[in-house]
Order: structure tokens, then C-alpha cells, then sequence
């Protein structure tokens, strides 16, 4: 059972890491079908930025807890690849401003990059996240173990 806290959801019952990270990274899933659902640019690109910036922040979350560490409370993505020992790609760091200002100004907030080639970085970030996955189930250590 999960119970909301913050930014992230966290099980009342201690679970194993695999299992976090999996009810994250199904998380993660929504907002890449939505990312893929909304290509149409009449779909405002501040809607789209924050997507794509939630998608990010939660597969940055699953991989900082697949490695059996507790994630912090914060929609800073620099700070969560740190802790996810892991390189963005620019663009993808650069959906910072889509975590509160762009939703919040009357100003347009352009996108780093385009729509499909943001969303096949955030791809490509949850396929890392689901080799990960893949790697415990078979046995193998978390990373940095």
C-alpha cells in the first residue's frame, strides 16, 4: 500500500527497492504515454514541458531507489541525476523550468529541444531504468555495490 508524501509515493509496508521502483516507473509510463499522446504542438508546450519533466524526475527516482537509497523531496533534476549516478542529456536537464515556472507564467516557455527528440531521451532513460529492473530480478547487485 502507498500513501502519498511530497512529491513521491511511498509504502506504508517496507517493500524491496525492485518493487519502489517499479510502482514509480509505472508512474513515469503515464506521463511518457501522455508525452506520446500530445505531439500535436496545439498542445501547449508548457503543459508538455512539465510532462516531460515529471517523467524525468520520477525514472531519475526510481533508479536513485533501485540502488536502495531514499529520494529526496525535490523536483531538482541536476540534483536527482547526482544521486541517480547518472548523465542526462542536456535537453532533458534543461525541463527544469518546467517543474513550477513555466506552469505558472503568462510567458511562453519554449522546449529545449523537440517534442520527439525529448521523448526519445525520456525513452531512452526508462529503458536504463528497466534494464536496472531486469539486472536485480536476474540477481545482480544494485549498482555501486
Amino acid at each position: 500500500m502507498f500513501i502519498a508524501k511530497g512529491c513521491f509515493l511511498m509504502s506504508v509496508e517496507a517493500m524491496p527497492p525492485e518493487e519502489d521502483a517499479r510502482a514509480i516507473l509505472r508512474l513515469a509510463l503515464r506521463h511518457e504515454h501522455s508525452l506520446a499522446a500530445s505531439l500535436d504542438p496545439a498542445f501547449a508546450q508548457e503543459n508538455w514541458g512539465f510532462l516531460a519533466q515529471q517523467c524525468v524526475e520520477n525514472l531519475l527516482k526510481g533508479l536513485i531507489v533501485l540502488a536502495d537509497e531514499q529520494p529526496p523531496l525535490t523536483h531538482d533534476l541536476g540534483r536527482l541525476q547526482l544521486l541517480a549516478h547518472t548523465q542526462l542529456p542536456e535537453e532533458l536537464l534543461e525541463l527544469q523550468d518546467f517543474a513550477v515556472k513555466a506552469r505558472y507564467s503568462p510567458e511562453d516557455t519554449p522546449l529545449p529541444a523537440s517534442r520527439e527528440q525529448l521523448l526519445a531521451q525520456i525513452r531512452q532513460l526508462r529503458l536504463e531504468l528497466e534494464r536496472l529492473l531486469v539486472e536485480r530480478q536476474q540477481g545482480a547487485p544494485p549498482a555501486g555495490a
